[in-house]
């Protein structure tokens, strides 16, 4: 059983919870929670700043997008998703691929930008319950779809590399 937590990105691109907590944690996932509305300079500095942070391993949702669901919909957050993505490939940060039908985040043409940028992808089901861990088969089949490498999925490789790559 891994630690892992989802933090959130401050308006600075600084992560919400402490060196001390993120430390000891083997994975960290960084996703905006707020402000989604910020201008797109804005935004892609946040992002970049939190991509940059050695504890940060997995972009979280990066468009913040909803687009069904009983929390109404909302639109994407504008960003410079090469920059982004860039940061992601240079820092060794995936690009989660959320399964949550709700979501379906990144939006397929940024899913097919991240993957062209050479970046690394995490599949996670961003459950807040228990049965939402089966959301799971939706996100692989996105990633599927996509003609995405499970070589380049770290939630599909062995847990010793998962924890080197991670810096455990």
């Amino acid at each position: 059983m891994l630690k892992g937590i989802e933090v959130d990105i401050l308006d600075d691109g600084s992560l919400d919870q402490s060196p001390f907590m993120l430390n000891r944690l083997d994975i960290v996932v960084a996703s905006v929670h707020s402000k989604l509305a910020m201008d797109s300079e804005s935004m892609t500095h946040r992002m970049v700043a939190a991509i940059a942070n050695p504890r940060t391993h997995i972009l979280g949702h990066c468009t913040g997008r909803l687009i069904e669901g009983g929390r109404g919909t909302r639109g994407e957050s504008a960003f410079d998703a090469e920059v982004v993505f860039e940061a992601c490939r240079a820092f060794d940060v995936a690009v989660e691929i959320n399964s949550r039908p709700e979501r379906q985040d990144p939006p397929d043409r940024l899913l097919a930008l991240a993957d062209q940028s050479g970046c690394l992808f995490s599949i996670d089901t961003d459950a807040h319950a228990p049965g939402q861990l089966e959301f799971l088969s939706y996100g692989a089949q996105r990633a599927w779809q996509a003609g995405i490498d499970p070589e380049r999925i770290i939630t599909t490789w062995p847990l010793e590399r998962l924890l080197a790559w991670a810096g455990h």
